[in-house]
């Protein structure tokens, strides 16, 4: 099955970035057949491995600012409540108020500098996050879409669906935190190949896109297409295929 990206910028990023790890995928299936003295062709599967969370988490924060701005510019009293209750400084309201600024500057900046002092790879700092544009539970709704992608031949609901996130980020931090050592051994580490790593890969962009999906409505209701975005279009829109 076909499903369409979005035609965002951030969400083109993200593709971008996760093209690099896929790139390393192939360069160490291409170093294999060589099979070089010294060198382990699995560094370069590991390599990819933490180049798509990072691709995921930087995607997150770009996406939520883009939100932000949007939701402020429209001073709506309908925005979502946790963005409609952000805390912003005396000295910047003081700004609003004698004219130099905007509200929406104000707070989409406020916003970008409180991103930025964060780690959002974990499930409940994404969910944190995102719930500044939107009121909706993402990890329950994204689970939602990928049972709706498998024509509901899996059955995800969000405590699964963050469990399989789970394991994508605790093997990343194997490998960025500890080398991906096995416990208790300073040398041997843990076996990984192209079929890991490529499993890893396409996980990342069904999730990424399910909470894509999800911060654009309601899986139960909506067309199966994220909605249009205006001003922050990318020029085409890509498809991840799930068989």
């Amino acid at each position: 099955m076909a499903i369409a990206h979005p035609q965002t910028r951030q969400f083109e990023s993200f593709v971008t970035n996760l093209s690099y790890a896929r790139q390393m995928v192939r360069a160490g299936q291409a170093l294999e057949v060589l099979s070089p003295k010294g060198i382990d062709t699995g560094d370069f599967y590991r390599a990819a491995w933490v180049q798509s969370i990072a691709a995921l988490e930087h995607w997150v924060q770009e996406e939520v600012l883009r939100r932000v701005a949007e939701e402020a510019a429209k001073d709506d009293p309908d925005m979502p409540r946790k963005l409609r209750d952000y805390p912003l400084p005396l000295h910047w309201v003081e700004r609003v108020q004698r004219g130099e600024t905007t509200t929406a500057e104000v707070v989409a900046e406020r916003v970008r500098q409180d991103i930025a002092r964060q780690t959002l790879q974990n499930p409940d700092a994404i969910a944190k996050v995102m719930a500044l544009v939107t009121d909706v539970k993402v990890w329950r709704e994204a689970a939602k879409w990928v049972n709706r992608w498998s024509q509901y031949r899996t059955s995800y609901d969000e405590k699964r669906l963050r469990g399989q996130y789970i394991q994508l980020l605790r093997r990343r931090n194997q490998i960025a935190h500890d080398a991906d050592l096995i416990d208790g051994d300073l040398k041997q580490r843990r076996q990984i190949g192209e079929a890991d790593v490529t499993d890893a890969l396409n996980w990342i962009e069904r999730i990424a896109l399910a909470l894509a999906y999800a911060l654009d409505g309601d899986a139960s209701k909506t067309s199966g297409h994220p909605a249009s975005t205006g001003a922050s279009e990318a020029p085409h829109r890509d498809q991840l295929h799930i068989d």
